[in-house]
């Protein structure tokens, strides 16, 4: 049997928690407060889909390793599904309009139509939306 886990939760460090929390409610992610304090924000992407905000000082708490800078090297490229084009560009659009920047031009494949942005802290996400067969 293959190995199947049931959540996942990205970890991001942030530089400013209360600004990337703002950032990402603008976008329309909400937060459980359960897993939320002054150190740490769990925003909710989808059913079982979580990305933990992280400050600096306490991500570093997980590893002894460097933290990369997000603005140079990318340390992951977090791509979303979109229920059609029109969301794609509501989401990055909104995304742009709160600080966020615009990562790529959209790219049009027929079957697939995606955008990217980097949020302040330079993490790099992509809003793709597939024709379904």
């Amino acid at each position: 049997m293959a190995l199947q886990s049931k959540h996942i939760f990205v970890n991001l460090p942030v530089k400013d928690l209360q600004r990337s929390m703002e950032f990402y409610k603008g976008i329309g992610y909400d937060f459980n407060p359960e897993y939320t304090d002054e150190k740490a924000a769990c925003m909710i992407i989808g059913e079982n889909i979580y990305a933990m905000l992280l400050v600096e000082s306490y991500f570093k708490t997980f590893t002894k390793r460097d933290l990369p800078d997000p603005m140079k090297t990318p340390g992951v490229l977090l791509a979303l599904s979109a229920d059609s084009r029109e969301q794609v560009d509501e989401i990055v659009d909104k995304a742009i309009a709160l600080g966020g920047t615009a990562a790529s031009e959209p790219i049009d494949h027929g079957f697939m139509y995606y955008r990217s942005y980097q949020d302040m802290d330079g993490h790099y996400w992509e809003v793709a939306y597939m024709v379904q067969q």
